[in-house]
């Protein structure tokens, strides 16, 4: 190698930046030379870990200060024998509380009673919602399906309690579905909609609905229509296409509607109240029961919250792996 070659390699290499774990310069050294602000933004920006730091720091921070801090705070509750704390008291462990959710066969009906209601009330709702979905994403010019969409969002910018009262004028004995009815010369008296397992099974629907609206549009949405034309180019039929080609792709849309509206369903609490009757006490009642009332009963509502919370989410977890491994069969 020449002599201007090697200078010329000695100038490249000067001019490169220091590569290694040794060279690299430290935050004082950015600090001493290029001032405090510039040294701060090129330390905490200059790195993909540092910056990830950043950014997910206030969102976890968030998750669990506002939602496990709640639910750890209320495990613990469930296993002392007395809170709020009172003077001159000192809360003991006890797992009494637990124990009379098992004991008291009273607690037990409508445990059960909100598993099967949020259940059945869960496939309604598909069975109800999935045909809007399919073609709102099927058969509406793209250009339209937004404007449609903004439609259907509407009643939900609304409170829960306002649609549920909303409901309430719906069915009541002076409500437009008696007096329709009326009009039509198909009844004399008014039905009594209200305060019967159809009048709450109505409302939870209603205020479901959009829980399982948006993963069912989001997953038939992505569906490419070339699938369901080259189906029909091979024979078949519109109930066969939808049966081998939509239904398959669509199943985690499915997933995720059912289990969030499953949850939702098992943690309603107005709903119930306003429109349900003593023969529809669901499991939320219950629990509410025992924070209403003066005493020592929060521990045993942080008890059965619990067992509430765990249950559902177990079930929820078990529907999810089916539906998971349905989607992986289907892909065989």
């Amino acid at each position: 190698m020449s002599t201007s070659s090697r200078s010329e390699t000695a100038a490249d290499t000067s001019r490169r930046p220091a590569s290694g774990r040794g060279d690299s310069p430290t935050f004082w050294g950015r600090l001493s030379n290029a001032g405090p602000y510039r040294a701060v933004t090129d330390y905490v920006f200059g790195s993909t870990r540092r910056q990830f730091v950043l950014l997910a720091a206030f969102p976890i921070f968030w998750i669990l200060f506002a939602h496990l801090g709640p639910i750890l705070q209320m495990i613990r509750v469930s296993f002392l024998d007395s809170y709020p704390p009172s003077v001159g008291h000192t809360p003991h462990f006890t797992l009494d509380n637990w124990r009379t959710f098992f004991t008291e066969v009273i607690f037990l009906r409508p445990f059960f009673r909100t598993l099967v209601f949020s259940v059945v009330l869960t496939f309604a709702t598909l069975v109800l919602v999935y045909p809007v979905a399919y073609f709102l994403s099927r058969h509406v010019k793209r250009d339209n399906q937004m404007l449609l969409l903004l439609l259907l969002l509407i009643p939900f910018w609304v409170g829960e309690i306002v649609r549920t009262y909303a409901i309430m004028i719906l069915l009541g004995n002076t409500g437009a579905v008696n007096l329709i009815l009326k009009a039509l010369g198909l009844i004399e008296q008014p039905i009594a909609f209200m305060y019967t397992n159809f009048s709450l099974s109505f409302g939870i629907v209603y205020l479901t609905s959009l829980y399982m609206l948006m993963p069912l549009y989001s997953a038939l949405e992505k569906i490419p229509q070339s699938f369901s034309e080259a189906a029909a180019d091979l024979g078949a039929g519109p109930w066969t296409r939808f049966r081998r080609v939509i239904l398959p792709l669509s199943l985690e849309g499915i997933s995720s509607g059912c289990t969030l509206v499953f949850l939702i369903s098992t943690g309603l609490y107005a709903t119930p109240i306003l429109l349900g009757g003593p023969s529809t006490t669901l499991f939320s009642e219950t629990i509410a029961g025992f924070f209403h009332v003066a005493g020592d009963e929060w521990p045993t509502g942080a008890a059965f919250s619990t067992i509430m919370l765990l249950t559902a989410l177990v079930l929820s977890g078990t529907f999810m792996k089916l539906m998971g491994a349905l989607q992986k069969g289907g892909r065989k």
